[in-house]
């Protein structure tokens, strides 16, 4: 049984955005160099789940330079909620504002030498997809990573969302089904990447304001843990270890296309 804070909070956490999270944090906390650019303009969350709400973005001279959610600088972000005045502040654009927004993003961040880029996206495939997409389809795109939660509707979302990558040309690297699931990637047979439970104490972390406050759920009174950056808070989260083999077969499959 979840503490009750928890459960009113569940409705709040995005649950593709927070997939995003967790493989940049597995990733980072493996080593690898990760940027994550969040293009959901219309509501952008990965900075409050990164815990850099708030954060400004630097202009260098080899352009704009990313927030980075640890000291190591091991992984970056960038989001329009940076450049939003406040977190309630709404984006009212059309598509073609929304598609040079995103090419500026694209184009225009220093990033420095990464390993990943992980580009979150809203819900469906809207101009947001189209635009990323058509803009980097010149440096290739190892592919598209699906996110689906256990209702039935989902499986009609996953069905268009890989007909859009096979539309565009972007392969399908696999499916996460994420709080929980019922197996949609054998009926859609793609790649299975792995399932990811609702873990009580990540909800905590991506909401609480300090990221570096280990989460206790079962025992909020408890003296309080802390870590360096979120990305070590994160592994005293049960997820982790699930999205740590997510991340490594994630690797492995790029690894083996390269070849």
């Amino acid at each position: 049984m979840s503490h009750p804070e928890v459960g009113d909070r569940l409705a709040s956490i995005k649950h593709v955005s927070s997939c995003t999270v967790q493989l940049a944090l597995s990733l980072a906390h493996q080593g690898h160099k990760v940027g994550v650019l969040d293009i959901d303009l219309c509501g952008p969350s990965i900075p409050r789940m990164l815990g850099l709400e708030g954060q400004q973005i630097h202009q260098a001279s080899a352009g704009w330079v990313p927030v980075f959610a640890d000291f190591e600088k091991r992984l970056g972000c960038m989001s329009i909620g940076f450049l939003l005045p406040n977190k309630d502040s709404s984006v009212v654009w059309r598509g073609p504002k929304k598609n040079a927004m995103i090419k500026q993003f694209l184009a225009d961040v220093y990033w420095g030498d990464l390993d990943y880029l992980l580009i979150d996206t809203p819900p469906g495939t809207s101009d947001e997809h189209l635009a990323a997409v058509e803009y980097l389809q010149e440096w290739n795109p190892d592919g598209a990573v699906i996110i689906t939660t256990p209702q039935a509707v989902a499986l009609a979302d996953v069905k268009k969302e890989i007909s859009f990558c096979t539309k565009v040309g972007l392969p399908v690297l696999g499916l996460i089904e994420n709080m929980s699931g019922f197996g949609l990637a054998k009926h859609m047979e793609i790649p299975f990447l792995g399932r990811a439970p609702i873990d009580p104490n990540l909800v905590m972390l991506l909401e609480q304001v300090d990221k570096t406050v280990v989460p206790n759920v079962n025992d909020p009174e408890a003296e309080k843990q802390t870590t360096a950056s979120i990305v070590e808070t994160y592994q005293h989260c049960e997820l982790s270890k699930i999205f740590a083999i997510i991340s490594k077969e994630l690797n492995q499959r790029l690894s083996a296309t390269k070849k």
